[in-house]
């Protein structure tokens, strides 16, 4: 199988035959289902995987066509860098996010930035639902709204307050792969990853457990949910948590 493909991608170099291309994305298709999936389970229900997987197709034939056997790269890699970047750029461009749930997460990262200030310490969510002044259970129905935009942040912690790339550029495009097993891991030089690992180590305990076990050890939300003993709608909330703590706290950086 592995010369197959080899010759497959010999000869969609020399032809750039689209029958070829054809056939390569019929081999790497998995790949999409496993990208749209592992977005899927953070986004809300009303969202359907097979759009993202639509969406998705679009990122691996574009990853086909601009791949570079000689640089030694591996494909599988680059691809799900493509591939998780349409899915978000299709998500941004529907705009599935209603502006009440965008200026509620502005609401929460605003408070979350005061309460840090003023306690010198990440703020739990009891903390936090008074700043807001909600109840507990309201704060974590929250958290559930803002699912979504929880799905795009990572990708743009860093990027957002990085000049270099060019405009519209988003991470995955302008960093090189470093030959890192871990696609997530190629998002982020060397600088931005030691920024990110600060800000991850100041979350509490299950916050960093999260985020390490979703990003880092490609753990599903139903698999971590097992790891910590609740239930994956549980997990999405404390995902949605993580990421909102973690942005604030690489903008504090960002901003010293």
């Amino acid at each position: 199988m592995e010369a197959g493909i080899i010759a497959l991608w010999h000869t969609y170099g020399e032809s750039k035959d689209q029958t070829v291309r054809d056939r390569l994305v019929l081999h790497y298709a998995p790949l999409v289902k496993y990208v749209a999936g592992r977005v899927g389970t953070g986004l809300p229900a009303h969202v359907d995987v097979a759009d993202l997987i639509q969406s998705g197709i679009f990122g691996l034939v574009d990853a086909i066509e601009k791949f570079e056997p000689e640089r030694g790269l591996k494909f599988e890699t680059y691809a799900m860098q493509r591939i998780r970047g349409a899915i978000l750029d299709d998500l941004r461009s529907q705009d599935w996010v209603p502006r009440s749930v965008r200026s509620r997460a502005r609401d929460v990262e605003r408070a979350l930035e005061r309460l840090g200030a003023r306690l010198q310490r990440t703020p739990t969510d009891r903390e936090l639902a008074a700043e807001l002044k909600i109840g507990l259970g309201e704060l974590r129905e929250l958290y559930a709204q803002l699912q979504l935009t929880s799905v795009v942040a990572l990708d743009e912690l860093i990027a957002a307050g990085r000049s270099a790339g060019g405009a519209g550029s988003s991470l995955a495009e302008s960093l090189p792969d470093e030959g890192a097993e871990d696609p997530i891991a190629t998002l982020v030089d060397q600088d931005s990853r030691r920024q990110l690992a600060d800000a991850i180590a100041q979350l509490a305990e299950r916050d960093r457990v999260v985020v390490t076990l979703y990003y880092f050890e490609n753990l599903t939300l139903a698999e971590i949910g097992k790891v910590l003993g609740v239930t994956e709608s549980r997990v999405c909330q404390l995902h949605t948590r993580a990421v909102l703590r973690l942005r604030t706290k690489l903008n504090e950086q960002l901003e010293s």
